[in-house]
């Protein structure tokens, strides 16, 4: 993940002013965790269609790969989210719902190559 140039600049009298935000690295931090969020779903989806998941249980596996990706982004950040992202919802909610779209397609794909035909 690239910084995100934060810095902080401390004023004459010693107090801290906000931190400086690099648009940039920004964005490209927000395009790691959409890529991320939605490769995973497409591989979680044919994993769960593999397995034989069918409707409440497969949902419950989307929900589990989303919770470990989460950690897993958090922990490439080296748990210092403000580092490298404004918030900690852009790590945990950000590309949930298009990538909840991506397993639902790849998990009745899989399930309906492996179980049905």
């Amino acid at each position: 993940m690239a910084g995100s140039g934060a810095s902080s600049k401390k004023s004459s009298e010693g107090l801290t002013d906000m931190s400086i935000f690099n648009a940039d690295n920004m964005q490209s931090n927000m395009k790691v965790i959409y890529y991320s969020r939605t490769f995973l779903s497409i591989i979680g989806g044919v994993i769960a269609g593999i397995l034989g998941f069918t409707g409440l249980t497969g949902f419950i596996f989307y929900l589990v790969v989303m919770a470990i990706t989460s950690v897993a982004l958090a922990a490439k950040a080296k748990f210092s989210v403000h580092t490298y992202f404004d918030s900690w919802n852009r790590v945990l909610l950000d590309g949930f719902f298009g990538g909840l779209m991506s397993f639902v397609l790849f998990w009745t794909f899989a399930y309906d190559i492996v179980h049905i035909f």
